[in-house]
């Protein structure tokens, strides 16, 4: 019995180390970048972020001189370009979503006009998809858990986004087997309807081809 129980708890170890290296390589994750505004034109972050996914971004601006203040306007766009985050003079800012389409959702960056001196500055991007995006101590306070049963509870959460990001890339699969069955059968039409022409005229050719030849009285 203790050696069946060591290799359960052996098989157990093995599955959780495959879910965690899973979740690194399919979680959403958060990604604090930094970013050096030009003193024109703006920056412009992409992702590619699911449906029904929660997306959390904090931005700073902080100017490469000692005594600059800048201010920046930041912009949130969806897949199908709906602006979903809009703010112009401000410093520093949120942005707090959950997504209601799948695609690349775009976040644009620039320095406002009013800015002293035309100097470049730097803004700090802190952008956060699906459980990066949690307020997991506010979660562990309502509902009174910590330590290990913490971490079980992160733990589902990553495989719940394990299981949509498969169900995502099989819906895309889906989606382009028909699109790739669309685009033969229209191919294999205008195959079809290339080589009908082509033994039409192949035929009127010949015909009058024919009647040159009989009109000369050479046939």
């Amino acid at each position: 019995m203790k050696g069946s129980a060591m290799v359960g708890g052996k098989v157990l170890l093995s599955i959780l180390v495959m879910v965690c290296f899973a979740c690194d390589v399919l979680v959403e994750k958060g990604q604090a970048i930094w970013l050096n505004l030009p003193a024109t034109g703006t920056k412009c972050v992409s992702e590619v972020i699911q449906n029904n996914v929660v997306v959390l971004a904090d931005y700073i601006a902080i100017s490469n001189h000692e005594y600059a203040h800048p201010t920046i306007s930041v912009k949130v766009t969806s897949p199908y370009g709906n602006t979903l985050h809009h703010e112009e003079n401000v410093t520093n800012g949120r942005f707090a979503s959950t997504t209601s389409e799948a695609g690349i959702y775009q976040v644009c960056l620039g320095l406002d006009g009013n800015n002293q001196g035309g100097e470049e500055a730097s803004v700090l991007l802190d952008w956060r998809i699906g459980i990066a995006a949690k307020d997991w101590e506010s979660i562990a306070k309502k509902e009174k858990i910590q330590g290990v049963e913490l971490e079980f509870k992160k733990l589902g959460g990553q495989v719940e986004a394990i299981l949509r990001h498969m169900a995502y890339l099989k819906e895309k699969e889906a989606n382009m087997r028909t699109l790739s069955d669309r685009t033969n059968a229209r191919v294999a039409r205008l195959s079809i309807m290339s080589l009908g022409v082509c033994i039409t005229v192949s035929g009127i050719q010949l015909w009058h081809l024919k009647r040159f030849f009989r009109n000369k009285k050479l046939i």
